[in-house]
């Protein structure tokens, strides 16, 4: 009798835990559902500036009572008070707030995030110079490649995906029309891009079946942040995040495949064109130790990269004082070495792949383009010794 009445209890005790977690979940939709904006506001004055503790490690916050103008939505024009403790608020700053109405009525408006658009954009403007001054009509080039593939993630891949696409295979095939506007627009429709597009599709093709396997095998779900929480949430559950995973790592890690598959065409056909005796062996070693230089370094580039992501959460888990393989079982990190791992095996895979391809096409065929190539430090480096 007492083990029944101790089963009881355990099955009444988890059947109020479940209940419990799913007013949470029902709260936090409805939370979000009734959040708006958000709407661009101008800071005209700080009313009070506080000094808090946090409650932990002797922490300290300055929360701030601003008095600001909403520049749009339904209360455009309005000065309404925000509380917070959002970094970096003055007075005549543009910021963005959120209104926000909870369960029980009350009202309020939250800082998001500060207004940096001009800034950002600005940026942008800098890189576009320095890839213009330094590349001159193949910078000009790039540039319309790389805003072609935005293009084609932003306005056909996002809204396919909202609208129910296979995430794996949609991202699969707009992985194909990105790689043929970077490479073909950028390079230019020669046979070294010719090349160079068919040993990266080959690679991808592998790379994904890769992805899937090791997906798989370490269990992870696709849910490695708030924002998969969210986007879950506000979908009502009709995403699949497992595929958006596999869809993410294959979008990752088409720029240094097309780097490292246009780098070793293009070494190959200037092999050729320097030796009309080179044989096909000779020159598929000779590109090899390129090929395996530019690797080097790409992997190196492309660990730290994901690394970087993922560096204020190690330094969390550092301050907390978890083991390395606690951090490898939360979801976030094993999905950042999946992602390095399964990327760093496409890149290997793309250079015997594509130097082979181009051994065995561009054999006596000359350089389309005017002599044209693409080749990189690593490559020069090699034929000067």
């Amino acid at each position: 009798m007492k083990l029944d009445r101790l089963v009881g209890k355990i099955i009444a005790t988890a059947v109020l835990a479940i209940c419990a977690c799913a007013a949470v979940v029902v709260q936090g939709a409805e939370l979000i559902s009734d959040t708006s904006g958000p709407y661009d506001a101008t800071i005209e004055r700080v009313v009070t500036e506080e000094v808090r503790p946090l409650g932990w490690k002797d922490g300290e916050s300055t929360y701030r009572l601003i008095e600001a103008r909403l520049l749009e939505g339904p209360q455009k024009g309005e000065v309404v008070f925000v509380e917070t403790d959002f970094p970096g608020i003055e007075e005549g700053r543009r910021v963005a707030l959120n209104h926000i109405q909870d369960g029980s009525g009350t009202q309020r408006y939250a800082v998001v995030s500060l207004d940096r658009t001009m800034r950002v954009y600005g940026v942008v403007l800098l890189f576009a110079f320095a890839v213009i001054v330094f590349g001159g009509w193949q910078g000009v080039r790039s540039l319309l490649a790389l805003v072609g593939s935005f293009l084609a993630i932003f306005y056909v891949l996002i809204p396919g995906l909202l609208a129910g696409w296979h995430p794996f295979l949609s991202s699969f095939l707009v992985a194909a029309g990105v790689l043929f506007v970077a490479i073909f627009i950028t390079h230019g429709f020669t046979r070294e891009s010719a090349v160079a597009y068919i040993g990266t599709m080959f690679s991808i093709s592998l790379t994904g079946l890769i992805a899937l396997y090791a997906v798989d095998a370490t269990y992870l779900t696709g849910y490695s942040g708030d924002e998969t929480t969210y986007l879950d949430i506000n979908t009502a559950g009709t995403l699949d995040f497992r595929g958006l995973l596999l869809g993410a790592i294959v979008i990752g890690i088409l720029g240094v495949l097309d780097d490292v598959a246009v780098t070793q065409a293009a070494v190959v056909s200037e092999l050729f064109a320097g030796s009309k005796t080179m044989t096909r062996a000779e020159a598929y070693r000779r590109a090899m130790r390129v090929g395996r230089e530019h690797v080097g370094a790409l992997v190196n580039t492309l660990v730290l990269a994901y690394a970087g992501t993922a560096l204020p959460l190690m330094l969390l888990f550092t301050v907390y004082g978890r083991s390395l393989d606690t951090a490898l079982n939360m979801e976030i990190f094993a999905t950042e070495v999946v992602r390095a791992a399964v990327g760093s095996i496409g890149l290997i895979l793309t250079v015997p792949i594509v130097t082979g391809l181009a051994v065995a096409y561009l054999k006596g065929k000359g350089t389309m383009g005017g002599g044209h190539a693409h080749c990189h430090g690593h490559g020069h480096s090699h034929e000067h010794k």
